[in-house]
């Protein structure tokens, strides 16, 4: 069995992936600076779940302190990779603070990387994002669509991040897969999105903000699909980038008709004008990712929803009051 370091382990994909490993015999140590990014009881109830299980070592730390990562990898001894999964994500919160965007998402991952380089770690895997792609993808967007002109700082920061990690697989031969991920849902979702943000407002009868007409539509991809995707990049592959998620799209009217029906209760939706920051579709091309893997998703979008929204049900008497900005 291996060691892994799992970064953002208290976050949405990190806490899966980081049960996924467990559950498969491996060992787990997890870094997350427990940030308030967004509400911090999403990530209390995902460690409370992960602490539980065998294997399992939790390190409250931040990517971002080159001492504190030279710290945690002499106290903790070998890994056989590195899953970096900490990141500050979101288009439009990225616009409003772009410095910590950057700081996390390009400096945290160069220290990991180093630290990588230094001890010997063999496999790395880096988190990115179908935002990457920019205004006029092509769709469904395959891996060498261009992903020179990002649209705001947190696709920015995640192209530098990319980069870095080209820089050491062509000077160390470090072996690094990078997942572009596309709209990613499930249990315990980050509130800032919209499957949670829906299910929460139709639920608890607030309005439904909705920008734009609804006609934009999204690409996506039940947690445990991506979670077991990244858990299949850990095999050797030199460097790779691979579209992760995203092959089901929705628009966001019909999305907001499937949760009515799911809740049983009609949802008051209020119109606002486009956020210049959001992308009108993304919807993945993820042929590469079912050649170098084998990954085929398990779940269709009805039943991710369902899952979702029974997850919601059971955790409402806290999950009503979790922030949803």
């Amino acid at each position: 069995m291996a060691k892994y370091l799992v970064s953002g382990a208290a976050g949405f994909i990190g806490s899966r992936v980081s049960e996924m490993l467990l559950s498969a015999g491996h060992e787990v140590v997890g870094v997350d600076n427990h940030n308030n990014a967004y509400d911090v009881r999403l990530k209390d109830w995902r460690l409370a779940r992960l602490s539980l299980i065998p294997g399992y070592t939790h390190c409250r730390q931040d990517i971002t302190d080159f001492k504190a990562m030279e710290t945690l990898f002499n106290n903790q001894g070998h890994f056989d990779g590195i899953i970096n999964l900490a990141a500050r994500a979101g288009v439009r919160a990225s616009v409003e603070d772009p410095w910590i965007f950057v700081n996390t998402n390009v400096t945290g991952t160069l220290n990991l990387l180093e630290m990588a380089h230094r001890t010997d770690v063999p496999k790395f895997v880096q988190a990115s994002t179908s935002s990457i792609y920019g205004a006029n993808a092509p769709v469904p967007t395959a891996e060498d669509a261009d992903s020179s002109l990002p649209l705001q700082p947190y696709s920015a920061s995640k192209k530098g991040a990319e980069a870095m990690c080209h820089s050491y697989h062509f000077l160390y031969d470090l072996d690094v897969t990078i997942f572009r991920f596309f709209t990613v849902y499930g249990p315990a979702g980050r509130p800032d999105m919209v499957m949670f943000r829906f299910i929460q407002w139709i639920t608890e009868g607030q309005p439904v903000r909705l920008n734009g007409d609804g006609e934009q539509s999204r690409g996506f991809t039940y947690v445990d699909d991506i979670a077991n995707g990244v858990v299949l990049g850990l095999k050797p592959l030199g460097y790779e980038i691979i579209n992760l998620g995203g092959h089901e799209t929705i628009t966001m009217n019909a999305m907001i008709t499937e949760l009515e029906r799911l809740i049983g209760r009609k949802a008051d939706v209020q119109h606002a004008p486009m956020n210049k920051a959001d992308m009108l579709t993304n919807w993945a091309n993820v042929e590469k990712a079912g050649r170098l893997l084998g990954w085929k998703p398990q779940f269709n979008l009805q039943e991710g929803m369902r899952r979702t929204v029974e997850w919601y049900m059971a955790q409402r008497e806290w999950a009503n009051q979790v922030l949803t900005p």
